[in-house]
């Protein structure tokens, strides 16, 4: 399409929907704020199309397809793993697209059906899905680095974090039970910075720049890692869910992913 007519249907969308979708400099065009939201749901409309599409033109006969997973930073992913790779020795042109996130993201793209299945850490929100529980729970504690002073004690306490400077998952920063179990108001806590992804606050962590609330067995503490974890007392343990839109009518592959994660439930 050439400039002018572009120019002229761009402009014509902005008179649609009554908002300026773009600013128009001398030598470049960006979004404006509208113009973000916009193109950010036009990706996923594309995206759940094209999802669409492909399970509409799968085999009858020979079960295939993409299944989408999203999933918070857990151990348990393993079980998933697990059930994925019994079903791929089953039907091997079943692919699988893994978006990590916390349980607020994971739900947004689950309730725009953009995935098919959610891991969620804890039961927030879990009621408007069809879910089962994981028999395994993850545990809280805090990662430190070896030279830390708490990390001479077996476990640690809500008074212990009280005036320390502490890095916190976003989804940390709405955990009821978790700021149950600190005794006291985020307010009055030293806050210093927070993350999506544990590696990455694992690098601060190293640096000295503070301790880290997360979940056991995310990040590696054994040999010359230079960091330890240190379960809290009384302990906090997280519940573990997987997920699925209720009244959905899943996918072939889909379907057989769904019956496999109940089969390995059964069993665990």
């Amino acid at each position: 399409m050439t400039q002018p007519p572009l120019s002229r249907q761009l402009k014509d969308l902005e008179e649609e929907l009554g908002k300026q979708l773009l600013i128009r400099g001398s030598k470049k065009v960006t979004l404006t704020e509208d113009g973000m939201l916009l193109r950010k749901r036009a990706e996923e409309l594309v995206d759940l199309m094209e999802k669409t599409k492909a399970e509409l033109t799968s085999s009858s006969e020979n079960i295939s397809g993409d299944i989408y997973i999203g999933c918070g930073e857990t151990e348990s992913i393993s079980f998933l793993a697990q059930a994925a790779w019994e079903l791929q020795q089953k039907h091997p042109l079943i692919h699988y697209h893994i978006y990590s996130g916390d349980a607020e993201r994971v739900m947004e793209k689950l309730d725009k059906g953009l995935i098919d299945f959610g891991l969620l850490v804890g039961e927030a929100g879990i009621d408007k899905y069809d879910y089962f529980k994981l028999p395994q729970k993850d545990l809280w504690g805090v990662l430190m680095r070896k030279d830390s002073p708490l990390a001479e004690k077996d476990a640690v306490f809500a008074e212990d974090l009280w005036d320390k400077p502490l890095i916190v998952s976003h989804q940390t920063s709405i955990n009821t039970e978790m700021f149950h179990w600190l005794k006291t108001d985020i307010s009055r806590l030293n806050i210093v910075a927070t993350y999506d992804l544990i590696y990455n606050a694992a690098q601060f962590v190293k640096k000295g720049f503070g301790y880290v609330i997360a979940l056991d067995k995310l990040i590696n503490t054994a040999g010359e890692s230079g960091l330890c974890f240190k379960p809290l007392s009384p302990t906090l343990e997280a519940e573990l869910c997987i997920v699925w839109k209720k009244y959905q009518v899943l996918s072939r592959a889909s379907g057989a992913f769904l019956q496999q994660l109940k089969q390995e439930h059964a069993v665990c």
